[in-house]
């Protein structure tokens, strides 16, 4: 005999519990184990029920899901939640996924869509909704691309010049031919560049550049 899955409801509209509950209950391997509709009794009831899956409303009334979700997460860790939400805000979906949040969805998708989640998480998938897909992404690329900018920010302009053409294996007297500049000077600026990066040797500056992608920052 297949395992139920046991499934808690939280969202502040009572239509909307009733709505997710007939959904969810014409499935046999769920069971709806609670309702809740407010963050402290979302909290409370899955402390009490130990549900396996939680469908969280982001926005409670009086409340958040997000401080809900937090919550559950550090209560009962192995609780997987689905935060549920009509609005696709970026600042909403990170503070999700930083909450502990396994899944994210637009409650305008699909009734399969919802089960489809509940299963995989269960699963121990992660899910978000297509559309969030591209945000995330970007979000990721944006983050990437400042760590990697501040990886170089101790840098003058010129001496990132001279660390591009030390990853690409030039001598000081190649660099100096290239940049104009004296191979003392070249020596002056390998000097700085090194201790501006705490590494010990052109070997490792070099690898430090490529490592941070200097070339998209020059």
């Amino acid at each position: 005999m297949t395992e139920l899955l046991r499934l808690l409801i939280v969202d502040d509209h009572e239509v909307v519990r009733l709505g997710m509950r007939a959904l969810l209950e014409r499935h046999p391997t769920f069971t709806v184990v609670g309702e809740a509709s407010t963050q402290e009794e979302a909290v409370t009831i899955a402390e009490e029920m130990q549900p396996d899956i939680v469908l969280m409303d982001i926005r409670l009334a009086g409340g958040s899901g997000i401080e809900a979700c937090q919550q559950i997460k550090e209560r009962l860790p192995l609780t997987k939640v689905i935060m549920l939400t009509s609005f696709a805000e970026d600042e909403l979906l990170f503070a999700a996924i930083r909450a502990g949040a396994t899944g994210y969805l637009l409650k305008q998708i699909a009734g399969g869509d919802v089960v489809r989640a509940i299963e995989g998480a269960a699963r121990g998938e992660s899910m978000l909704d297509p559309s969030l897909t591209q945000r995330v992404f970007f979000e990721v690329r944006r983050s990437i691309k400042k760590e990697e900018a501040v990886a170089f920010q101790d840098l003058t302009s010129q001496e990132r010049q001279v660390l591009l053409l030390i990853a690409e294996g030039r001598t000081n007297r190649e660099i100096a031919t290239e940049l104009f500049l004296s191979e003392g000077t070249v020596r002056n600026y390998v000097s700085s560049i090194l201790s501006k990066l705490g590494v010990s040797n052109r070997a490792e500056a070099a690898a430090y550049a490529i490592k941070h992608h200097l070339s998209d920052h020059i």
